[in-house]
């Protein structure tokens, strides 16, 4: 079950247990928190961001994920990884780190995404892993 920490401080803290599928056909990469359910979702170009009803981003989708990512379909099997959020006055930012390998050789991906908190989130800080 989640975590939740200092609801009514300033800070806001999720920590919880996620999942994580690769549509290899469509190219899309998704990471979610378990057991707790979005309510909006939020497009930017090629992300969307899952929000739940207590404004957590618990959710990630990433569109031709192998372009994003930098990184063959075929090799996109993704064995460690953690998905962090943060949302902190007007940005939101949200770290993908993970494990893949490719010809034995660990690669590990970590892409940073930036994005400008249009919605009016509070202010709060999930992870995520497997």
């Amino acid at each position: 079950m989640a975590n939740t920490k200092n609801m009514n401080a300033v800070e806001r803290e999720l920590n919880c247990k996620g999942e994580m599928d690769y549509d290899h056909i469509n190219d899309i990469l998704l990471f979610k928190v378990k057991d707790r359910e979005y309510s909006r979702s939020l497009e930017f170009n090629n992300l969307v961001i899952d929000i739940d009803s207590e404004d957590f981003i618990v959710g990630l989708q990433i569109f031709d994920a192998s372009s994003f990512l930098g990184v063959s379909k075929l090799n996109l099997k993704i064995n460690k990884w953690e998905f962090k959020a943060k949302i902190s006055g007007n940005s939101i930012e949200v770290r993908l780190l993970c494990e893949i390998n490719i010809r034995n050789r660990i690669r590990e991906l970590s892409p940073i995404i930036v994005q400008q908190n249009t919605e009016g989130l509070p202010n709060s800080q999930m992870i995520v892993c497997n």
